[in-house]
């Protein structure tokens, strides 16, 4: 077994102190933090451990966000044990379905599914925010800064950095102070796991949402729709706005907001990739670029973003984007 998969050393402890005691432990899943994921298998039962070591990981804002939704009715995993200590959180097991693979397999469901996920985060967005930090200024911009610090480096550009921040504060306005509903901040296809025997919202089992923040509710929109791990068709995101429009009451002004965060969003991920390659041997994560630039520059096409566009056709110039870091860390 690799040895990024073996289990943490105090899991068995752990496990028998909470009646698990001679459960097996399988390797599950990592993800792009230091967490990592096992099975946990026992007579007639199973679940999942979560194992986010301290200092790198913090499991607690997990627990108090799955907590929070699971108070408000939707399907978070609910927590069967925690050792805070050693970083364990001994969690439900929602199965195998996840919404990427599911839709895959059956390409006929992805409109269905699609639609329950619109219509779940709109019922979240009934709700106000929970008590988390605010998605505000500061967030917004080291998120967006991730693409001058790591991506302009790594393609051989030197960056204009005061202009880049000063025209994103151009353009983001109110987004800066919307703080009106708890925002996910990774809803997409691979962190939704289809509950067997449950259909529509109800049986989507939500997961990987412990930096949940306080914000405005078209990021979350945007993260479905504009997936950076697979393929929205252009007229199904159409579509899935439109109906995420109709089930929360939104007006055309969301279309803008849409946008904006969509552009601090993709540019955010277009940092954070090239940093999982560089600095965390995370290669795989470069196969995902062309995708995220080209939802990156369609959201830039809207005439809100007018200067982080002037921006970007001023410092990245287009042979610089989609494939370039992919073409050139394969020299």
């Amino acid at each position: 077994m690799a040895a990024d998969m073996i289990p943490p050393e105090a899991a068995p402890s752990f496990l028998a102190a909470n009646g698990w005691e001679g459960a097996e432990i399988l390797p599950l899943a990592g993800d792009a933090s230091f967490r990592r994921y096992f099975r946990v298998h026992a007579p007639g039962r199973q679940a999942v451990l979560m194992d986010a070591p301290p200092p790198h990981e913090d499991p607690r804002p997990f627990i108090k966000v799955a907590r929070h939704l699971c108070g408000l009715g939707f399907r978070a995993p609910e927590i069967l044990a925690q050792d805070l200590e050693n970083g364990l959180v001994l969690i439900e097991d929602f199965g195998d379905a996840r919404m990427r693979e599911v839709i895959d397999a059956a390409p006929e469901a992805e409109h269905r599914i699609y639609a329950d996920t619109m219509r779940l985060i709109a019922r979240l967005h009934t709700h106000p925010a929970m008590d988390v930090p605010p998605y505000g200024r500061r967030e917004y911009l080291r998120e967006v800064k991730l693409v001058t610090e790591w991506y302009c480096p790594a393609i051989g550009i030197d960056p204009d950095v005061a202009g880049y921040e000063a025209a994103w504060d151009a353009v983001m306005g109110e987004l800066y102070t919307a703080h009106t509903v708890t925002v996910l901040r990774d809803y997409h296809a691979e962190n939704i796991i289809l509950i067997e025997g449950v259909d529509g919202v109800d049986g989507l089992g939500l997961l990987d949402f412990q930096d949940a923040l306080a914000g405005h509710p078209a990021y979350d929109v945007v993260s479905m729709l504009q997936d950076a791990r697979r393929d929205v068709p252009e007229p199904l995101e159409a579509q899935m706005l439109a109906l995420y429009k109709y089930e929360a009451g939104a007006g055309a002004e969301f279309d803008t907001a849409y946008a904006l965060l969509g552009a601090q969003r993709n540019a955010k991920i277009v940092g954070i990739f090239t940093r999982l390659w560089q600095r965390d041997g995370k290669p795989r994560y470069l196969d995902y670029l062309p995708r995220v630039w080209g939802y990156l520059e369609r959201d830039l096409a809207h005439p809100a973003l007018a200067p982080v566009r002037a921006w970007f056709d001023a410092n990245i110039p287009p042979e610089k984007r989609g494939r370039a870091l992919m073409d050139m860390a394969a020299q």
